[in-house]
C-alpha cells in the first residue's frame, strides 16, 4: 500500500501553485495525496509570513495533523519557515523545517520519513536564494484556470513587508524556457493561464529581459486560451502592456493593480514607487483605451502615521476611482520591518473601523461595477462543478458569472451577454 501525503498552505496563489508543484513530486514517489484532514504519513505545512499570528497558526495546524496521526512525519516549510526557523523547531511534533531553495528538494534532503530520526532544519540564507522553480496550479475542478510562477523574490522595499526577507531577490529564468512551460499548461487543456510571482512585472530585469516581451511571445502561440496577471505594481504597467492589452484578444481586460493608500504621505512612508497622481492617471489611461476593463485594488489600513484625514483621504480617492473590486488588509506589525519602529501607530480598534468602512465600499464598487456590465457581451470560462444546477465562471474582466449547468460549455471560452444581477453574482444566457 502506498504512502500518504497532506498539505497545507497558507497565503497567496504563489504559495498555491509551489505547493502543488511539491504535490507533484510525492506523487512521482509513489505517495496518494489525501486530504489534510485525513490520516496521512507525512503532513506538509507551506507557510506564509504576511498572515497575523503566523507562530500561532502553524501550532494549531500542526497540531490538527497529529490528532490525524501522532505518527505522522511534519515538515514546515514556506515563507515563515524561512524568517522564524528556531520558532518552528521548538513547536512539538515538527520533525523538518525547509526553506525557500529546499522545499523543492524534500526527497534528496530527507531520504527517510523517520520520526525517530534527528530533526531536520535546512535553511538557505536569504541573501543566498537565486534558485528559480517552475510552479504551477489549478485553482477548481478540472484543467480550466492554472497559476503559473514566472518570476520570485523582491528587490523593493517597502517599510510594511517581509516578503524580500523571506524570498530574496527578484529572479525569473529565461523566456524560451517560460514558454516552453506554457505551451505545457496550453497542451495539458488549460484554458486560463494566470502568471503568477513575488513581483511578476519585474520579470527579466536581471537577465535583460521584461515582462512585455514575454507576453508578445506567449501570444503568439496557437490556441484557444487566454492569459492573465495575477497581480501587476502600478509604476510596472507600462504603456507598451497596456496597448498589447488593449490590442490582443488573448490577453484579459482584467488588472489587479496594488495601491496601499490614496495618501501620497502615507506612500512616502511605506516607500512605495508611486503618488496618487500616478495611480490615478494610470487608472484612468486603462478605462480609456481597455473596453470594459476590470481593476482590482489592494489597500492597506492603518499603517503608522495614518491620521482620519489621511484615511478619509483614501477613502475619497477609491470613491471616486473608476474600479470594479477592492481587497482590503488591516495593518498589521511585522518583525524586523521598518514599519514596527515608526511612531504614532494606529489603535487597534481605529483599524478595524476603518477596514470595515473601505470594505463597504469595496462591495458597492464591485456592484457598481457588475451592474454596469449589465447586458453587454462577456467572454466567459465556465467551470466543471455543479453548483445547485448551475455552473460558475469568471468573464475575461473577472467578473464571476453563472448560469444553468450544461456541460457542453465546461472548460471553453463562450461569448454570453450578461442578463441580470442576481446574489452579488451575474447570470449570463449563452449567445
Amino acid at each position: 500500500m502506498s504512502s500518504k501525503v497532506a498539505f497545507h498552505t497558507l497565503g497567496c496563489k504563489l504559495n498555491f501553485a509551489e505547493t502543488s508543484t511539491i504535490g507533484n513530486q510525492f506523487v512521482e514517489e509513489g505517495f496518494k495525496v489525501v486530504d489534510f484532514n485525513a490520516n496521512a504519513d507525512v503532513y506538509v505545512i507551506n507557510t506564509c509570513t504576511v498572515t497575523d499570528n503566523a507562530d500561532r497558526e502553524c501550532r494549531q495546524i500542526v497540531r490538527r495533523a497529529l490528532r490525524n496521526n501522532p505518527n505522522a512525519y511534519i515538515i514546515v516549510t514556506g515563507c515563515y519557515a524561512q524568517l522564524r526557523p528556531n520558532e518552528i523547531t521548538k513547536i512539538s511534533g515538527v520533525d523538518a523545517v525547509l526553506g525557500s531553495n529546499e522545499k523543492f528538494n524534500i526527497f534528496s534532503i530527507i531520504p527517510e520519513f523517520n520520526k525517530n530520526l534527528p530533526s531536520c532544519v535546512q535553511v538557505t540564507p536569504t541573501e543566498k536564494l537565486e534558485a528559480f522553480n517552475f510552479a504551477y496550479s489549478s485553482e477548481a475542478l478540472g484543467r480550466t484556470r492554472a497559476f503559473f510562477k514566472i518570476q520570485d523574490g523582491c528587490d523593493y522595499k517597502c517599510t510594511f513587508c517581509t516578503i524580500p526577507k523571506a524570498r530574496g531577490k527578484s529572479r525569473s529564468t529565461n523566456p524560451d524556457e517560460v514558454v516552453e512551460e506554457f505551451k505545457k499548461l496550453i497542451k495539458n487543456g488549460y484554458k486560463e493561464i494566470i502568471l503568477t510571482g513575488v513581483n511578476v512585472g519585474d520579470y527579466g530585469k536581471h537577465i535583460g529581459e521584461n515582462l512585455y516581451n514575454l507576453l508578445l511571445e506567449m501570444v503568439k502561440i496557437e490556441g484557444d486560451f487566454r492569459i492573465r496577471i495575477s497581480s501587476i505594481e502600478p509604476n510596472l504597467l507600462t504603456d507598451e502592456i497596456i496597448e498589447l492589452t488593449a490590442n490582443n484578444p488573448k490577453l484579459v481586460n482584467h488588472f489587479h493593480i496594488p495601491l496601499q493608500s490614496g495618501s501620497s504621505k502615507i506612500l512616502g512612508l511605506m516607500q512605495r514607487r508611486y503618488n496618487v497622481d500616478y495611480y490615478y492617471n494610470l487608472i484612468h489611461k486603462l478605462n480609456q483605451e481597455i473596453e470594459n476593463v476590470g481593476i482590482g485594488v489592494d489597500v492597506i489600513v492603518g499603517f503608522p502615521g495614518e491620521t482620519n484625514d489621511d484615511f478619509m483621504e483614501t477613502y475619497n480617492f477609491i470613491k471616486e476611482l473608476p474600479i470594479s473590486y477592492l481587497h482590503v488588509f488591516t495593518y498589521s506589525e511585522r518583525p524586523n520591518t521598518p514599519a514596527i519602529l515608526m511612531e504614532n501607530s494606529v489603535p487597534t480598534e481605529e483599524r478595524k473601523q476603518r477596514s470595515n468602512m473601505l470594505r463597504i465600499l469595496g462591495e458597492k464598487k464591485k456592484m457598481e461595477f457588475y451592474n454596469n456590465m449589465n447586458k453587454t457581451e462577456a467572454i466567459v470560462l465556465f467551470e466543471e462543478e455543479n453548483n445547485n444546477g448551475n455552473m460558475l465562471g469568471w468573464t475575461s474582466n473577472y467578473v464571476r458569472v453563472k448560469q444553468v449547468y450544461n456541460e457542453n460549455l465546461i472548460n471553453k471560452l463562450s461569448k454570453n451577454i450578461i442578463c441580470e444581477i442576481e446574489d452579488s453574482i451575474c447570470r449570463s444566457t449563452l449567445i
